[in-house]
């Protein structure tokens, strides 16, 4: 583990010593695997280019732009801009999903009007698209339409906002966190000790992930920029579209770090074939990192074992912890070590909350250790520390923590306590390493005993007619039953024969009982699609039980509704 860097200069010292290396920059690949190279030195002359022209348009420091920008150059040009402008960059999702623009408009109007953005800067076709979400006053314009003028870069003070950083919003809106300039460099220092350069390696990474995240964003560019490193990009579409572009890219430009999350190392098992892997090798990828979502032991098994032909190892596998609220990196595996899963007891974990290792026991994977700087804590409700082996709320401490949820003070006196960030995960410390037991608010309730809802999905990931990674669990009580019920949301997929679809009840509750003992009250079989995702893909489990209430969800038809067990 490398020391905690001491902090001494900021994203915008980075860009202005830019170029010093020619290999430095970035490179985006297209649909067809062509690259496009820029070098950091020319982002900085594009970016003040930018700066003089928001500064025309009457920006001042401190004033928020909204940024709406697909993976490519511009999205760069804008967020350096305006940071050197003065001004607090908003990362925004672009629009992914046809047939779905209103939904998308009025998240995206929901989320300028929470972080008070000044100005939208898009690429041209969004600013028309943008057009019902952007008051007239607020203003949306293209990089190519802001006028003419002298940048006067704004040297920010470490406590000057340097971002908002939406949240996942996972059972709640996104909220807006608002992080300074020194805990964006922070974080970036301990991601970049990671990663050292030394005499014979040349570190580099390759990634999909949005822009608008803290994984893409803070995890990877910001890095980038501190040791003038090479980074290779290519829009997250073209992931789900063809998974084998992001092996081939790490392979072609022989990336040493690439991150996912764990729905990304599934989707590969599923979606790439040996011929569309010929000439790849994997042996240079070091440090394949999986966070940002629950990650399943059977997917980290099988890509180890599958991509093992092309040079993959374990060791590389490296499952990590982290949120928006402290800028991305809580905890770390140990790098160059395999991964570790321990099965600890299912009915001590949900009756008691203990977590006893038993060797028929529920597999949980290690996320490691803190960071440098960080600290852990693990409270019961009154927030008192509990004993090693306990479950509670995972509490943190560190250098990159946000300010606090922008302008939303009682939402922030929730979270931060003393300088302490409650996470809202539930986790335990064993061999001084963390485990995560789940979201507190996601918790399966049934009968008195907390369920991990993400053992309950993973068990019908292997359904045939399913799409893996797209079954939401939820209990809650309805009014016309004794206790509360088990609901089990999953998506067909596209191909499923009548045949599949027929069988999909009664393989979805043996599956769901033969891998948790737990019976399913109320199964639903949705479109694909039909599941609410937060804008980086991660499922909504608290809105899918609203939406279904509502009778909101997307069925298919005839809808597959079992009642048994509680409503028997």
């Amino acid at each position: 583990m490398p020391e905690t860097p001491e902090v001494t200069e900021g994203i915008l010292d980075w860009l202005g010593q830019a170029g010093r290396r020619p290999d430095g920059g970035l490179r985006f690949i297209d649909r067809a695997e062509r690259a496009t190279w820029f070098g950091w030195a020319e982002i900085r002359e594009r970016a003040l280019t930018a700066c003089g022209g928001l500064q025309a348009l009457g920006i001042e420091p401190g004033d928020r732009v909204a940024l709406v920008f697909p993976t490519g150059i511009d999205f760069f040009t804008a967020l350096f801009g305006a940071q050197l402008a003065g001004a607090v960059p908003v990362p925004l999702y672009p629009p992914a999903r046809l047939g779905r623009t209103e939904e998308y408009l009025r998240r995206t109007a929901r989320m300028l009007e929470r972080s008070g953005a000044r100005l939208v800067l898009a690429e041209s076709r969004l600013c028309r698209t943008l057009g019902g979400a952007v008051e007239p006053a607020l203003g949306c314009r293209a990089l190519a339409d802001l006028p003419p003028g002298t940048a006067r870069p704004i040297q920010a003070s470490p406590a000057d906002l340097a971002l908002i950083q939406f949240s996942s919003g996972t059972t709640v809106d996104p909220k807006p966190v608002a992080l300074s300039h020194r805990a964006v460099a922070a974080q970036a220092e301990i991601l970049a000790g990671f990663w050292p350069d030394t005499p014979d390696l040349r570190q580099s990474g390759v990634s999909w992930l949005p822009l608008y995240h803290d994984m893409g964003l803070i995890g990877c560019v910001f890095p980038a920029l501190a040791r003038d490193a090479p980074l290779t990009l290519f829009a997250p579409e073209l992931f789900v579209a063809r998974p084998a572009l992001w092996l081939r890219t790490i392979s072609r430009y022989r990336a040493t770090v690439s991150p996912a999350p764990n729905f990304a190392y599934s989707l590969c098992l599923s979606r790439i074939s040996d011929a569309e892997m010929e000439g790849v090798d994997l042996s240079g990828w070091q440090t394949a990192l999986n966070g940002a979502e629950s990650i399943s032991p059977a997917v980290l098994r099988a890509f180890c074992e599958r991509f093992a032909p092309w040079g993959f190892r374990p060791e590389a596998m490296t499952p990590v912890y982290g949120l928006s609220e402290a800028a991305l990196a809580v905890t770390f595996s140990t790098l160059g070590r395999p991964y570790h899963v321990t099965r600890f007891d299912r009915e001590e974990l949900a009756r008691e909350g203990r977590a006893r290792v038993s060797a028929e026991g529920r597999e949980i994977v290690s996320v490691g250790r803190p960071v440098p700087g960080f600290r852990l804590r693990i409270v019961d409700s009154g927030e008192r520390d509990l004993p090693k082996g306990v479950v509670g709320r995972v509490w943190i401490q560190g250098p990159s923590l946000m300010d606090g949820y922008l302008d939303d003070p009682e939402a922030t006196e929730r979270t931060l306590r003393n300088g302490w960030l409650d996470t809202g995960d539930l986790g335990f410390l064993h061999d001084g390493e963390l485990y995560l037991a789940g979201r507190a608010k996601d918790a399966v309730i049934l009968r008195g005993r907390n369920h991990a809802p993400e053992e309950i999905e993973r068990a019908v990931d292997e359904v045939p007619g399913l799409r893996p990674g797209s079954a939401v669990a939820v209990s809650w009580l309805p009014e016309d039953a004794p206790g509360e019920v088990l609901g089990l949301f999953v998506e067909a997929t596209r191909e499923a024969t009548p045949e599949e679809l027929a069988a999909l009840p009664d393989a979805c509750r043996e599956a769901v009982l033969g891998a948790t003992g737990l019976a399913v009250d109320r199964l639903e079989i949705l479109a694909p699609g039909a599941l609410p995702r937060t804008s980086s893909g991660k499922l909504r489990r608290g809105e899918t039980l609203r939406l279904y209430l509502a009778g909101e969800l997307a069925l298919l038809e005839p809808a597959a509704s079992l009642l048994a067990g509680a409503l028997a």
